[in-house]
């Protein structure tokens, strides 16, 4: 089964994100507090575990959640595989649509910067969100 490893806000843009407890996420908006959040098609991100450890070489073995600015931290689902429109449901209330895999990495980016390389060009996933809720560590996911 799929689940939620963290989630992940941050106040400023271009700038890793910092661990929850729990988010509220608000319909046609994103997480409650996060700068990403507004009406767009990318409210929130996603980035697997799996293509978290992808990144791990070396010195950044100490890799922590939000690292790659990502809204939900998850395990046990390749999100970059499904594609563009899938319904994914988080928690017990919250759903959210993917809208885009990857994105273009900007200048001076300071994940790139931290880390070395920045994975979520190829592998984070965006999407905007259809229903709200309130999501935490250990809740599931299911593709819908």
């Amino acid at each position: 089964m799929a689940s939620i490893v963290a989630i992940n806000i941050s106040e400023k843009k271009k700038t890793p994100k910092r661990s929850i407890p729990e988010g509220r996420l608000i319909e046609n908006f994103g997480f409650e507090g996060d700068a990403h959040a507004g009406n767009w098609h990318r409210q929130v991100s996603l980035l697997g575990v799996e293509s978290i450890e992808k990144a791990k070489n070396g010195p950044t073995n100490g890799l922590c959640h939000g690292v790659f600015a990502e809204n939900v931290t998850t395990e046990g689902i390749e999100l970059y595989t499904l594609p563009v429109g899938t319904k994914l449901a988080l928690g017990d209330t919250a759903v959210i649509e993917i809208t885009q895999i990857g994105k273009e990495c900007h200048d001076g980016c300071a994940i790139k910067e931290l880390v070395g390389k920045c994975i979520m060009p190829k592998e984070g996933v965006f999407g905007r969100v259809l229903t709200g809720g309130t999501v935490k560590a250990g809740d599931k996911i299911e593709v819908l």
